[in-house]
């Protein structure tokens, strides 16, 4: 394992299970109601390494946050028909996993991108300072996506996905620290990640702020139409800020990641040793 940092891993809790990413290999790991590990692996290229364009700078970015989409929307559904009992042949159908993408998106759109424009078209008359307006409609966004994630932890499967979620950080970090794939390496890691989709999510927020207020006072219809066409290169810049901060040490970077370290604290829970066991069959299949 010494080309351990040769090898970037990434993951997604799913139910009962975790799906691991690696360079060109995607495992999923699940737990099944008979209590034994089910593996479903396939062999998966990024559109950014297939063509060198899509491999610029802010525009990998993108790509990355739509294929991960995709593919977790995919995994997720076949892991809910293994985790209950189902059987591994059964496949969703297209019309079912596109409806429920599309309704998933249409509630995030209204929920964080439509409800914030609109209390900020209703604060410009109140608010002269375009950059405290923008900061606070940020903070009405936090707000709302924080109470969703604080909503979640009332429901006992959720619970179960952030474990499962914690297990996915714990054997990176591990594989990551070239220390060994052990129990007792695993167990002794942290469950937070800088590189984490919440992380993510947190990043775009900070830096929506920034680019919207260069938008001035625009319209609702506007603000709203302005915020999804600026989403690919908001969600590219996010990227690269991750990426970079992984790669050098700046002090600037850990500052815009630390906040999404911290609302992990929500989206992960320490694992049982059967849920790290899930997540090391997956990552094990990737490496």
């Amino acid at each position: 394992m010494s080309d351990l940092k040769d090898l970037a891993v990434g993951g997604q809790a799913v139910i009962e299970g975790v799906m691991m990413r690696g360079e060109n290999i995607i495992a999923t790991a699940i737990r099944n109601t008979q209590n034994k590990i089910v593996i479903e692996k396939r062999q998966y290229q990024s559109l950014s390494k297939r063509y060198k364009f899509l491999n610029l700078p802010v525009l990998r970015g993108f790509i990355n946050l739509l294929e991960m989409l995709y593919l977790g929307f995919n995994i997720l559904m076949y892991s809910a028909e293994v985790a209950l009992g189902g059987s591994t042949e059964k496949k969703t159908s297209k019309w079912e996993l596109t409806f429920s993408a599309a309704f998933s998106i249409g509630i995030s759109v209204a929920m964080f991108i439509v409800l914030p424009a609109f209390i900020f078209d209703h604060l410009k008359s109140m608010v002269s300072n375009t950059l405290l307006l923008n900061v606070i409609e940020g903070v009405i966004r936090f707000s709302l996506f924080f109470s969703f994630l604080i909503f979640t932890m009332f429901f006992d499967d959720m619970k179960r996905v952030y474990q499962y979620h914690g297990a996915e950080h714990k054997v990176i970090h591990a594989y990551e620290s070239g220390q060994g794939l052990d129990m007792d390496n695993i167990k002794k890691r942290t469950t937070l990640h800088p590189r984490c989709g919440t992380s993510f999510i947190l990043v775009v927020m900070i830096i929506s702020i920034i680019v919207f207020t260069f938008l001035g006072r625009p319209d609702f219809f506007h603000r709203v139409a302005y915020k999804i066409m600026l989403m690919p290169i908001i969600s590219g810049i996010a990227y690269e800020i991750i990426k970079l901060n992984k790669k050098y040490d700046i002090f600037f970077l850990h500052w815009l990641v630390f906040p999404g370290l911290m609302l992990q604290k929500i989206t992960t829970r320490e694992p049982d040793e059967k849920q790290i066991e899930v997540a090391l069959a997956a990552l094990k299949e990737v490496i």
